[in-house]
């Protein structure tokens, strides 16, 4: 599995989509510095990110049913931590 990680909101995202998906390819990139200024940048950092994830969990789900596992998985971060999360998820077959 790749894996990149900074921050403790990153590490703690990087965790749960790897317990839950056990995924091939997982790429976490904290965005938040771009967005400093804009709505829901939190002063903290670690308020946007994206994912980028392989993983055969996703074989045969379209992208609403793969971003749906992905937000089960951060449910409560999304509600109270990550103010936005950007998705790249794609079965094995599509890399």
């Amino acid at each position: 599995m790749t894996s990149t990680t900074t921050g403790p909101v990153a590490a703690e995202i990087t965790r749960r989509l790897a317990t839950a998906l056990s995924p091939t390819r997982l790429v976490v990139t904290d965005d938040s510095e771009t967005h400093r200024g804009h709505s829901g940048h939190d002063a903290r950092g670690e308020s946007h990110f994206t994912v980028d994830v392989t993983s055969a969990a996703f074989d045969g789900l379209n992208r609403v049913a793969r971003q749906r596992l992905i937000n089960q998985a951060l449910a409560d971060l999304l509600a109270e931590r990550v103010h936005a999360l950007a998705i790249k998820a794609r079965a094995p077959c599509e890399e």
